[in-house]
């Protein structure tokens, strides 16, 4: 039976949710291992352990070695933290291979999920279907600053984009801009700024209406990446703007949630509230659409990365539920506590940690019957 140690931060409510998925498939607690052991290179795993790597969120003192800030709600900082985590993870794998232990998480495919211009060419070339970008790919345009983001806006005909940094994560730093016409700028945000110039994360979104203010923060985001990527109209439920949070696990879609604002940023954290999945798959089949072709596009998002267990596709209904597109893949998307699996998925009864555990187990079930046969 599998053994698993996690990485984590100690104390979080995701591992706290994890083992308690341990537990109930009657394993032994997961041996914790904390990101700080991984970052002061103290980290060491037990042969045959199940790795699992979980958020290096939410902990004041992985944010200070990861991006060197102050404070955990600035934004500024998320390519040095993208560099640093990279390489924390990197350090795992390579722990975890030389003590022959089991990791869940492709340290390549982490890479990948982390950098927004990178997971967008990925999925692009498999096909799956993702708003237009003009910063698409390793070899995509450097964008210095708000300039370069007019100017990429208006030579891909996007009078409304998304502007996001490269590496960020729960819309921090993101900004949905419109344009019509010379100073005619806007954007939604979760940014505020401080009297010294400084970028800090809020709960409360906010209207940006000069295009001076919108400038200073794309100025400040820029060092550290920037994505672009076409705001595409969504369809809506009950008067606001809905979109999906659907987590594969093993390359099976096993639960969704539905997220809807009267902003752009549907994320729960900023103000986003959970809409009807019964409703969606109604109102998907009214427009001749298919929700099980629905999920299968977040199933061939997840299939770019086969080498990790579990993602979050974050799903965008277009205007009349008839077309969808992916917004992102997040690895570390299945903090959705309560939440239990799809009809059919596989996963009924069992939340998204459980899940994962199942999959884990049901591994191991088949390597043994193999090593039988």
């Amino acid at each position: 039976m599998p053994r698993f140690a996690v990485v984590c931060n100690p104390g979080n409510r995701r591992v706290a949710l994890f083992q308690d998925a341990v537990r109930a498939a009657g394993l032994p607690p997961a041996r914790v291992v904390p990101w700080l052991d991984v970052l002061r290179g103290e980290a060491a795993f037990r042969p045959g352990e199940t790795v699992r790597m979980d958020s290096p969120g939410e902990d004041a003192e992985v944010e200070r070695l990861l991006r060197a800030v102050d404070d955990p709600a600035r934004v500024e900082g998320t390519a040095l933290w993208y560099a640093r985590f990279t390489s924390a993870v990197r350090a795992v794998a390579r722990a975890a291979a030389a003590s022959g232990a089991v990791l869940l998480d492709d340290p390549d495919d982490v890479a990948v999920l982390f950098d927004k211009r990178l997971c967008h060419a990925v999925l692009d070339g498999a096909g799956v279907p993702v708003p237009a970008s003009p910063t698409s790919g390793a070899a995509a345009p450097v964008v210095r600053d708000w300039a370069d983001v007019r100017e990429r806006m208006a030579a891909h005909g996007m009078p409304r984009a998304f502007v996001k940094p490269a590496h960020g994560s729960s819309a921090s730093g993101v900004l949905a801009v419109e344009t019509a016409g010379p100073g005619r700028v806007r954007a939604t945000t979760s940014v505020e700024r401080d009297t010294a110039g400084r970028l800090f994360n809020s709960l409360r979104v906010r209207r940006c209406t000069t295009e001076r203010e919108v400038a200073s923060i794309v100025d400040a985001l820029a060092p550290d990446g920037l994505h672009i990527e076409r705001w595409l109209p969504k369809a809506t439920q009950r008067g606001r703007a809905a979109d999906l949070r659907v987590v594969v696990v093993a390359g099976r879609a096993t639960h969704a949630v539905v997220r809807t604002s009267h902003s752009p940023m549907t994320n729960l954290h900023l103000g986003g509230e959970r809409g009807s999945l019964d409703d969606v798959r109604a109102a998907v089949e009214a427009a001749g659409s298919s929700w099980v072709e629905a999920l299968a596009v977040c199933e061939r998002a997840a299939a770019c990365f086969p080498d990790t267990l579990c993602v979050g596709v974050d799903l965008l209904p277009a205007t009349g539920w008839r077309r969808f597109a992916v917004g992102e893949v997040n690895a570390f998307g299945d903090l959705l506590p309560g939440l239990t699996g799809l009809a059919g998925s596989g996963a009924e009864g069992l939340d998204t940690y459980a899940a994962q555990v199942a999959a884990v187990l049901n591994r191991a079930r088949n390597h043994r019957a193999t090593a039988t046969c």
